[in-house]
């Protein structure tokens, strides 16, 4: 397979297993040149690419930026708070006025749950979602596998994993408000793994068991339990009534704590999607600890935004 079976990268759900291997051997590819002297390659430089975010982003839309600037294509950026949006102009006029401009590629956030797929029906340029409100994340779900598979093959002497096959995955926290989690749990299933999420009972969301995962309210179960852990943020700004009494309880029974991580006997992988509360849902101690890849899963991002920039642009070889 030598190119992706879908135009638009809007959910996990649409890629097959073998899509998730193309993208992952490809950001190989550029993770090598990532680290040469000279990170830039000429692999998009017909290519216009626009970043449209309707929500706020810091960690997601730099990282897109740098991966479309290292594969040297141009770059639009769009911000909702300084634009027509604020003056009533719809989603759709936004971006056909964008296309208009003759854009190749919209990577694309929006509060609404969808609005990649709607986008996707109307428009002629591949969509990335970017994240769409509590739906999914599919590019974070991609760079969180690409670092365990990573973290696994320096374990296994550079040997990097085919599939998951046996591994055990927990994650951890705010699953009901987090596209990160859903993301996650399809592409982590695709390879292979189990799934276990984990988190105050007000914050599972009561389908989640249907998506064949493990659900436990015990946060040393959870640990015990898993090889990986990705730990989620406690997103307050999409909760209008509270979930649970204070972020000091919180911390108290679902925090992860250098005490807690000595007790259960064994090292696991730590991950984290950012931005971390660090004493809420995890100790500095921690998240800067031997057994985190949490600054992996940062360079990684960059990495696995090129491959997929690349391969919906439709490019066969790495420059």
């Amino acid at each position: 397979m030598s190119s992706l079976s879908v135009r638009h990268l809007i959910s996990i759900k649409d890629l097959q297993t073998e899509d998730l291997q193309l993208i992952f051997n490809t950001a190989d590819q550029f993770k090598e040149i990532l680290n040469r002297p000279i990170k830039k390659v000429p692999s998009l430089r017909d290519i216009t690419i626009a970043n449209i975010f309707f929500e706020n982003s810091t960690r997601t839309r730099i990282s897109f930026e740098l991966a479309e600037k290292r594969l040297s294509a141009d770059v639009v950026n769009f911000s909702s708070s300084s634009s027509s949006v604020k003056k009533g102009e719809t989603l759709l006029d936004t971006v056909n006025n964008i296309l208009a401009m003759k854009v190749d590629m919209v990577v694309m956030r929006h509060q609404s749950p969808g609005a990649p797929v709607f986008l996707s029906r109307h428009i002629d340029a591949n969509i990335i979602n970017a994240g769409d409100g509590t739906h999914e994340h599919p590019t974070q779900g991609l760079l969180d596998a690409y670092s365990i598979r990573e973290q696994l093959g320096k374990q296994r002497n550079g040997e990097a994993p085919t599939d998951f096959k046996g591994m055990k995955v927990a994650i951890i926290g705010d699953i009901l408000h987090s596209r990160v989690a859903l993301s996650n749990i399809h592409c982590l299933q695709k390879l292979g793994a189990e799934v276990l999420v984990c988190g105050p009972p007000t914050l599972i969301p009561h389908f989640v068991e249907t998506l064949g995962v493990r659900v436990t309210y015990n946060i040393k179960e959870a640990l015990m339990w898993c090889d990986a852990a990705n730990i989620l943020r406690i997103q307050l700004e999409r909760q209008d009534i509270k979930f649970f009494p204070s972020l000091r309880e919180y911390a108290l029974y679902f925090g992860v704590n250098k005490e807690l991580l000595d007790s259960i006997g064994k090292d696991i992988i730590i991950m984290h999607p950012g931005p971390i509360n660090r004493g809420v849902e995890i100790t500095s101690d921690v998240a800067d600890s031997g057994q985190s890849i949490i600054l992996q899963q940062v360079e990684n991002g960059v990495a696995i935004r090129m491959a997929v920039l690349y391969l919906l642009a439709g490019r066969k070889e790495v420059s």
